[in-house]
Formats: structure tokens, sequence, C-alpha cells
């Protein structure tokens, strides 16, 4: 019982400082990199060459690194819309289009 608490404090750990870190803007493409280059490595925490144990760790952080981008892409397209809503941004002209001109035939 003490080693599964254990266990889950220390998952839980890791996926709270994976997070914070990725979101922070100075280290993002460093952890990014960092993760597509563990993935490639074929020895890390559970090598590769083992049946599905080894795929086990990869699959994880393929999971984690694929949630927190598509999260942070989220936030990103949810403050840009608000911007645009609010008019906030540059004086933004929809063009206009003179009727007369067009050619119906």
């Amino acid at each position: 019982m003490k080693n599964k608490f254990a266990l889950t404090a220390f998952s839980n750990w890791i996926f709270s400082w994976y997070r914070s870190t990725i979101r922070n803007p100075k280290w993002r493409w460093w952890l990014i990199l960092g993760s597509l280059a563990y993935l490639v490595d074929p020895f890390d925490a559970l090598p590769d060459f083992l049946p599905i144990v080894g795929m086990i760790d990869d699959g994880l952080i393929v999971t984690v690194l694929v949630s927190e981008v598509s999260q942070i892409m989220s936030d990103r397209l949810k403050s840009q819309k608000n911007k645009f809503s609010n008019g906030s941004t540059a004086n933004v002209e929809t063009p206009a289009i003179d009727i007369k001109s067009v050619s119906l035939s």
C-alpha cells in the first residue's frame, strides 16, 4: 500500500511538473523537443525492444504531450477570438462590394 501511494504521488508530481513547464513559454520548446527525442531514443526508462511494456512510457509521453499542446493551442485560439470580439484589435474594415460592377451574365 505504501509503494502504491509513493508511485501515485511521484506520477502526480511528474505530471504537474510537465504541465507547468510546458506552459512556460521560456521552456516550452525545449520540453517538446526533449519529449520527441525521448520518444525516438530506443534506450529509455522502459526500453522499446520489450514487446508491450516498452511502449507504455512512450504512450504516456505522447498522450501528455498531445493533450498539453492541444490545450495550449485551444487557449491561444480562445484568447485571439476574445480579442477580436472585444474590438481591441486594430481597426478592421470589411471590404465593400459594388453591386453595379458585378456581372450576372
